[in-house]
């Protein structure tokens, strides 16, 4: 895939998301959020962790009206793949893309350590390349992860097999143990763990290698 990372003020997972795809062979770029257009023939729009504008206002919230993101919007509703982690799903669900929010961890404490997470879906282009109820271990690092929906749109989620990963430990607080969505479609995913700080083994586990080269080998 040819894939385009947007840059906020207070990314900072950036380097880590653009080494993970280059790794497992995506064709990158980078995307200053004061941009107005996308490139041609981007396949795939990818949001990085951080604190995007500080987090100020509500996590994501500034970032998700920023001038590039009309550009996301209509990347989306043509169709694209969107992958937005940790902050970048905070920006998705902040612009509407993906149902419900993110909101402050039970106990009101940043957490940074690695979970375990169950595969729930399986035939989505993010994660075709795991077994069915695999269970991964993929670092976390994150102040408001706690991911809340209404009962009807966990319902949607569930009846539409749109809930990606679950967590073995709820961490956080989230609603049925959810770690990462996807969309109606199957083509955008927002999850708050990290699977590309796990893509080498310097890194202590390498589950998230798979994610990545999952979704290069779909292109």
């Amino acid at each position: 895939m040819r894939a385009a990372v947007i840059i906020f003020p207070g990314s900072n997972c950036d380097r880590d998301l653009l080494a993970a795809l280059r790794l497992t062979g995506h064709e990158t770029i980078s995307i200053w959020h004061k941009e107005t257009e996308l490139p041609k023939n981007i396949d795939l729009i990818a949001i990085p962790g951080g604190f995007s504008f500080g987090d100020y206002l509500r996590c994501g919230a500034i970032a998700a009206r920023s001038p590039i993101f009309g550009e996301v919007i209509r990347h989306i509703d043509r169709g694209g793949y969107a992958l937005g982690i940790c902050n970048g799903f905070q920006i998705l669900t902040e612009a509407g893309i993906l149902p419900g929010i993110l909101q402050l961890n039970e106990g009101t404490k940043f957490i940074s350590k690695v979970v375990d997470l169950r595969v729930k879906n399986i035939s989505s282009t993010f994660t075709h390349s795991y077994s069915s109820n695999r269970i991964i271990s993929i670092p976390i690092a994150h102040h408001e992860g706690n991911y809340f929906a209404s009962k009807d749109d966990l319902k949607k989620l569930h009846d539409e097999n749109c809930i990606a990963f679950e967590y073995i430990d709820n961490p956080n607080g989230a609603s049925d143990n959810i770690a990462g969505i996807l969309s109606k479609n199957h083509r955008v995913l927002g999850m708050m763990p990290h699977p590309e700080r796990h893509t080498e083994s310097a890194h202590g586990s390498q589950d998230g290698y798979s994610f990545f080269k999952g979704l290069f080998e779909t292109s």
